[in-house]
């Protein structure tokens, strides 16, 4: 029971009067005044009853609910985030660890829908209809700032308040659902109720006591029993013991509508055989919660109680086996492989492991598994589903795997597979292997510039998880074969181009513009300013999208992070700022400046590349409110309708002082429990461990390996003031992988991570330009980071060039066949650029809060 001086029974008191009834629309939200802590937010999709809890939200807000466990530091409340607050989570505002002010709760009906588990009629529920987010998390300072009060008690201990305790395990609170989904994919699974070891089940007479099982049909019989349409099996519930191995394994499928009740709409598709021939089997709805994480590729399994249906999809003359908790409960049991006769056993998954230099010959859409050592992770990104369901974001990261074959790298676009812990493993440096990948490939691109990614069967086994030694692909020899060259590499080598998280664009765009126009068929075209700014304004949190848009540059600004207060810049005269693009104009001039410490922002400048989006402000009320946060082509009519916050120039001091973490020395060397050991010289520990896990219990196959075979700080000048630019976020610049604090750098750069986090670490790229570009269309300005340096990113080289600057922004990189120019030749000749009509792509992704980084990838001269 909660303390009665607790600040929600302070709040809530006076509308816990009757919450069932009367309509939240006739109550008066209760105020709460003193700051609150988030510990959870929880996401789920609606129903059919969910419009009766928000009647005023059913046409403009999504397909998704939110419910958030608050604590006032005495209790815990779980409460429904209003549908006009959504866009607070979606654009990850409203998150764990937030501080929350002036929130006001509204008692919820929960009477009319007594079917919903979570909100049950004799139980307090509130909405939570509007609020106040303060900046940062909790914890972040060390004390009290403002009146903030420290939450530093265990959370889960807290009791619940008043009669808001949940019965039994915690259910969504406006829907009947049974299980939440993630907060950034619909593809993984989310909660403790995903069982990881199987249900225990009652033994169902001697069958199961025997010690060698026997199947008592076969998927060919089976088959042939269906399609002549045999009534025991087309029309009933098969009983007799099916016995198979997986051979392949899909991600969920999470088939939640908003005009369907189903409790627990998942489904998962195993690809089983026998002696006799393979089969589809489909988990349905709780049958995925309770087996989907316990069954895995190359499990034998005993099937009974299913049906068997036609092939969804697929010929008339192929079945299906369902398997569904009721109608009837299936009965589900994995068999250790000497349980069953040597007569019936199924035969092994088999692979089609390509090394890097056989992916080269191969074509497009040739599935393929491949195995390489991790040396670029990539951020977790998303983008808008393209089969229909746009609403839908589809979570992905970039991976370049060396596998010794060849110079160039194996990229993996690598969707989510339903295997959230494998993926937050994915460090560099680790071993890892990707299953059934298909190969994607341009009929007009280079051999370099392929790549895989998902199919509906992916899947990826890493170090650290002990996937390796539990597989039966340790034993082929295209695996043997890159352990032996896994054994030859040093860990310094390999460290030296170890990257992690950071802006990442492939394949290469093209360097021409009539190649970028012709593989943009079918996409936006040119936008105008105003129109950029309204589709940045509804990005979400970490999705990525790409728009074009015709431009002259402006300002061109070199910057070093963390010295953002030093940098160069040229720009163009304010004479010339009010002719057009294509007059004559006076000789723009290059400057050189050091900043004041703190300079003013200036209304007349844009803050684009770290956009202070008006749809995040700190102060959220629904409807949502839309303003300007570019800035128009005149300055003196530039006037901002939000105030855009300070730049915070303690950050960049506190990334002064990073500490040097790659360290000279290798890790002192363990000893592993094998007979195998590291080279004596000590420079393969980190990679010897990473490929250890191929080495357990196979000292039989060891026996059969033995068978095979300068910086320019002095071009600084002081000058007055600097124009005020934005500077880089942490997000943007890879990091250069720390193998000792790996973990850290993966929360970092995860969805939902810290970006303070990110900025303790060394980044792989300490400059950057920052160009201002103003829309010939209608004259806004837009800020844009550009980032040259192929050289230090995951990227095949480019093509060499003249390395002026139309060539460099067209090719988006330094020639790679020659020294690239000084930022201080750069800047000088920064005059190249005026009056210049570019064709500008921009890639945009919107990194949380009020922070989106916009990073220009090419620019393309347009000529008459």
């Amino acid at each position: 029971m909660a303390a009665p001086d607790c600040v929600f029974h302070r709040t809530l008191t006076r509308s816990r009067s009757g919450p069932n009834k009367a309509s939240s629309s006739s109550s008066s939200p209760a105020v709460c005044r003193e700051f609150l802590c988030v510990v959870d937010v929880q996401r789920y999709s609606r129903d059919q009853g969910s419009s009766v809890y928000f009647p005023q939200a059913v046409l403009n807000a999504g397909d998704d609910l939110y419910d958030i466990t608050l604590t006032d530091g005495d209790c815990r409340l779980r409460v429904t985030l209003d549908p006009g607050l959504n866009r607070l989570v979606e654009r990850n505002v409203l998150q764990p660890g937030s501080m929350l002010r002036n929130a006001a709760f509204a008692p919820a009906m929960t009477a009319q829908l007594p079917e919903c588990p979570g909100a049950s009629g004799d139980r307090d529920s509130y909405r939570l209809v509007s609020v106040e987010v303060k900046d940062g998390a909790a914890g972040d300072d060390d004390e009290e700032e403002d009146g903030v009060r420290r939450f530093d008690v265990d959370q889960d201990s807290l009791p619940w308040f008043g009669l808001s305790e949940p019965a039994g395990s915690l259910v969504p609170l406006r829907a009947n659902r049974s299980v939440f989904l993630p907060l950034w994919n619909s593809v993984d699974y989310s909660g403790e109720v995903w069982r990881e070891a199987p249900p225990i089940e009652e033994e169902d007479g001697d069958e199961e006591e025997e010690e060698v099982q026997r199947p008592a049909v076969t998927v060919s019989e089976l088959r042939d029993s269906f399609l002549i349409g045999r009534r025991g099996v087309s029309r009933g519930a098969v009983q007799h013991q099916l016995i198979v191995r997986i051979i392949n394994k899909s991600h969920l499928m999470y088939y939640g509508k908003t005009d369907r009740n189903c409790e627990c709409p998942y489904k998962a598709v195993l690809e089983v055989c026998d002696r006799t021939g393979s089969v589809c089997v489909v988990l349905w709805n709780s049958v995925c919660v309770s087996w989907y994480r316990c069954l895995k590729p190359g499990d034998i399994i005993s099937l009974r109680r299913y049906r068997v249906k036609q092939h969804y999809q697929a010929e008339s003359d192929d079945i299906e086996i369902s398997v569904n908790s009721r109608n009837p409960a299936a009965r589900i049991s994995v068999l250790p492989e000497s349980s069953v006769s040597p007569e019936h056993l199924p035969p092994a998954p088999s692979y089609s492991f390509y090394s890097s230099k056989e992916l080269l010959e191969r074509p497009h859409g040739v599935v393929c598994d491949v195995i390489g050592l991790l040396t670029f992770s990539g951020r977790p990104q998303r983008i808008r589903s393209k089969d229909g369901r746009g609403a839908e974001l589809l979570e992905y990261r970039w991976l370049r795997l060396e596998d010794g074959t060849s110079n160039h790298p194996i990229m993996v676009k690598l969707f989510s597979t339903s295997q959230p812990e494998s993926h937050r493993k994915l460090y560099p440096l680790s071993v890892v292997v990707c299953t059934r990948l298909k190969v994607i490939k341009a009929a007009d691109q280079t051999d370099a510039s392929f790549y895989l990614t998902n199919t509906t069967y992916t899947q990826v086994y890493c170090t650290g998880l002990g996937h390796h030694s539990e597989m039966s692909y340790r034993k082929l020899r295209p695996v043997r074969h890159f352990l032996l060259w896994l054994r030859s590499q040093e860990d310094g080598q390999v460290l030296s181009r170890a990257l992690i998280g950071g802006f990442f664009i492939y394949p290469p765009p093209p360097v021409s513009l009539e190649t970028y126009m012709k593989d943009r068929r079918g996409e936006l075209g040119f936008l105008r300013g105003a129109e950029l700014q309204r589709e940045v304004e509804r990005l979400c949190y970490r999705e990525r999208r790409s728009f074009c848009i015709q431009a002259a540059v402006t300002m061109v600004t070199y910057s070093r992070r963390g010295e953002e207060d030093r940098c160069l810049f040229w720009t163009v005269r304010p004479s010339s700022l009010s002719s057009s693009s294509s007059s004559s104009s006076s000789s723009p001039s290059p400057r050189f400046a050091k900043s004041s410490p703190h300079p003013s922002p200036s209304p007349s400048l844009s803050f684009s590349s770290l956009l202070p989006l008006s749809s995040t402000p700190r102060s959220f009320r629904p409807p949502l409110s839309s303003s300007s946060s570019f800035s128009p082509m005149s300055p003196s009519s530039a006037h901002s309708q939000l105030t855009p916050r300070p730049l915070d120039y303690r950050s960049g001091r506190r990334s002064c002082k990073r500490k040097q973490l790659l360290q000279a020395e290798t890790p002192k060397k363990r000893h592993p429990m094998v007979t195998l050991q590291p080279e004596q010289n000590n420079k393969t520990v980190i990679l010897f461990e990473a490929s250890m896990e191929f080495l357990e219990n196979t000292n039989a196959d060891e026996e059969d390996d033995s068978d095979d075979d300068d910086d320019d700080t002095s071009s600084f000048v002081t000058a007055p003031l600097l124009p005020v630019s934005p500077t880089i976020a942490v997000e943007t610049l890879p990091m250069r992988y720390d193998h000792a604090h790996r973990e850290e750098q993966a929360v970092a750069v995860a969805m939902g991570g810290r970006a303070s986090a990110a900025g303790r670490f060394d980044s792989a790229i300490e400059d950057y330009y920052t160009l201002r570009l103003r829309a010939l269309s209608d004259g806004v300005s837009v800020d844009a980071v550009f980032l040259p340096h192929s050289s230090s990113s995951p990227c095949p080289p480019l093509l060499p060039h003249s390395n002026t600057w139309i060539s460099i922004l067209s090719h988006g990189a330094f020639s790679s066949n020659t020294p690239p120019p000084s930022p201080a030749d750069l800047i000088n000749m920064a005059a190249q650029l005026a009056n210049q009509r570019l064709v500008c792509v921009l890639e945009a992704c919107h990194l949380g809060g009020a922070t989106t980084e916009l990073v220009l990838s090419r620019a393309f001269h347009l000529t008459d």
